[in-house]
């Protein structure tokens, strides 16, 4: 009988009886005795139709990310490891067949404890997807923790006209200004001369770290992040005169943001706020959603209007303004 090593460090054993394959999966080498044993309790564990496997959560959830490795982001993956990682012992040990919904309420109120409500979340979700492919009659019902609802904090036009003008003639010019046209960072490290024709500029593909943590170059995350956006022609003469987008470390450009965020007393926010200030600020302008989430690379109009439905502060008092303005001079008796 082999043993097969994994790429996740579990190893595998297979046996073909009566044209039914059958595997059970270690979390260490086990001996050939061991092996055998395995799997005549597997065997004689078979029920229906013979595809119940003996594994602890642990081994399922990696089963889990190898049978999706092609078809889940690199980022999803390492998101899941992480999960996988900080999930109590006491719950990735136990067989996949023992873990009752019960099992799950404990383990998330457990979870919970050290991380926001958004990441428990996610966990929950890893948690009901691997139980979903290797035990699909097991219901759960979860209590999870309520969500905090944040205001996030908008870039103004003043806030990012500073950052802009701080910026320029450094490295980091032209990919803060291709955030403002709601770029992600993925897609503008990704950017190569040959994507522009004219003032086009071709979205099809991001920088982005595998499972190992290495950079590689892959196509957008989905159908709708692959895209053309129009680009004005002081933007495209910057990016012809370097010859390039940007050729440093992703990171580093988040770090020169928030320098300069304290260097001029702005209020700090992220590089992905910049995409969300070009979808406040389309939005504010009367950009219907549908030609926003074309630019931006958006999958839907729910995302859409999470991302804008805490209008920009300098936009919001000349909307109101222009309301109240409406109200008085056609409702209202003179």
């Amino acid at each position: 009988m082999k043993i097969e090593k994994l790429p996740s460090g579990s190893y595998r054993i297979r046996k073909t009886y009566k044209g039914q394959t059958y595997t059970v999966v270690f979390d260490r080498k086990p001996t050939q005795k061991e092996a055998m044993q395995a799997m005549a309790r597997e065997l004689d564990k078979v029920q229906g139709t013979g595809t119940t496997e003996r594994l602890t959560f642990k081994n399922a959830a990696r089963r889990y990310m190898e049978d999706k490795s092609h078809v889940l982001s690199p980022s999803t993956i390492r998101g899941y490891q992480s999960i996988l990682r900080n999930l109590p012992d006491s719950f990735t040990s136990l067989l996949v067949s023992d873990i009752t919904s019960a099992a799950v309420q404990k383990t998330i109120n457990t979870y919970s404890a050290g991380h926001s409500p958004k990441s428990t979340s996610n966990a929950h979700g890893f948690i009901v997807a691997v139980m979903g492919m290797f035990s699909p009659n097991t219901t759960i019902n979860t209590t999870l923790p309520q969500k905090i609802r944040k205001e996030p904090y908008i870039p103004s036009d003043d806030d990012i006209k500073r950052i802009l003008d701080y910026s320029r003639g450094t490295m980091f010019e032209i990919a803060l200004i291709l955030a403002t046209f709601g770029l992600r960072r993925s897609e503008i490290c990704a950017i190569t001369p040959d994507d522009i024709s004219g003032n086009t500029l071709t979205i099809s593909k991001a920088l982005v770290q595998d499972a190992e943590k290495n950079w590689i170059t892959k196509s957008t995350k989905t159908e709708a992040g692959t895209r053309q956006i129009y680009l004005p022609d002081h933007v495209i003469r910057l990016i012809q005169t370097q010859g390039y987008v940007y050729k440093g470390y992703p990171n580093s450009i988040v770090c020169y943001l928030q320098r300069t965020q304290k260097k001029l007393g702005i209020p700090k926010f992220s590089l992905h706020k910049l995409r969300h200030y070009y979808a406040s600020m389309s939005h504010a302008l009367g950009i219907p959603d549908s030609y926003i989430m074309a630019s931006g690379g958006w999958k839907s109009d729910s995302t859409l209007k999470q991302v804008y439905r805490h209008a920009m502060d300098d936009k919001k008092d000349a909307m109101q303004k222009k309301a109240a303005e409406y109200i008085s001079s056609r409702i209202l008796p003179q």
